[in-house]
């Protein structure tokens, strides 16, 4: 009993330092966030009592539902995007048939490690409605398809959001290729003796195997599209209007813009309470289907 209390002592003493900066770091700026949306605050002047003011305008606020209606087809674009084609390649590249595998590995990842100011620059001049690549491959092609890419009101949060999807792939696709490559050849095996075709066996086997690897994927995807913000800013600056707002531009919008800081803490505040949410949903729907 005594060495298992000494045993507890050691690892408090152990985690104490961590605990101190993640208290420090994490915990009070949150903290703070929460306490300062409770105020009218332009950040230089004292800070008067506002109560639950701001929460109330944010609920009449019309760029709210912009915002959220914005993140959810970027949490959506980026789902089906990074899991789906992920999944095809991580297969893919499991698969010892295909030659260049490694090429294919690597180069999936390349984009991942370009600066996202870089990548933006890039896919402006492909969207580019007269001269870019994107409407030039599609005469090409004789798909009579021309499109003002980030003008439209409509596609452009799309088309941001594939940047998005694009320039991130690489991070799902290696958590679905070590998802692939953790499952035992046995059980592929097993499978093709029983009768199963490849992709069978990949959907009876290997997919079911990788649930927890697919609800961190998709936890990631959803959150990720929630607080996505720099590709808003630097590929449309929010425009055209409103229509590229999300809650994280909102909140550089009311803090940054308008030295609106009660406000925008209460935004973020909205925001965090969003991601949890999500990431609470998804953990019960993944732990419900598996009982």
């Amino acid at each position: 009993m005594n060495r298992y209390l000494s045993n507890k002592k050691a690892i408090a003493l152990f985690l104490l330092p961590a605990l101190l900066i993640y208290s420090v770091v994490i915990i009070y700026p949150v903290l703070q966030t929460v306490y300062r949306s409770f105020f009218n605050w332009d950040g230089l002047s004292t800070a008067t009592w506002n109560g639950i003011s701001n929460y109330r305008d944010l609920l009449e606020d019309p760029l709210l539902i912009t915002s959220l209606r914005n993140g959810l087809i970027f949490a959506l674009v980026l789902a089906v995007f990074q899991i789906g084609l992920g999944t095809v390649l991580a297969l893919a590249c499991a698969d010892p048939r295909i030659k260049g595998r490694k090429l294919l590995k690597t180069s999936y990842f390349i984009p991942v490690v370009l600066s996202v100011t870089v990548v933006c620059q890039l896919w402006i001049a492909m969207y580019d409605p007269a001269n870019g690549l994107i409407n030039r491959l599609f005469n090409l092609l004789h798909i009579p398809y021309q499109q003002n890419w980030l003008t439209s009101p409509t596609v452009s949060i799309i088309a941001i959001a594939f940047v998005n999807a694009w320039q991130f792939m690489g991070y799902q696709f290696s958590l679905l290729y070590a998802g692939v490559k953790s499952i035992p050849e046995q059980y592929m095996e097993a499978a093709t003796i029983d009768g199963c075709s490849k992709w069978m066996a990949h959907r009876k086997v290997t997919i079911p195997l990788m649930k927890e690897t697919y609800k961190f994927c998709l936890i990631v995807a959803i959150t990720s599209g929630i607080g996505a913000f720099v590709q808003m800013l630097i590929m449309t600056s929010g425009g055209p209007g409103t229509s590229n707002y999300t809650l994280t531009y909102m909140i550089y919008r009311y803090a940054f813009m308008e030295s609106n800081y009660g406000y925008a803490c209460a935004v973020s505040v909205v925001l965090v309470a969003l991601s949890l949410l999500a990431t609470m949903i998804i953990n019960k729907t993944f732990d419900r289907n598996e009982a």
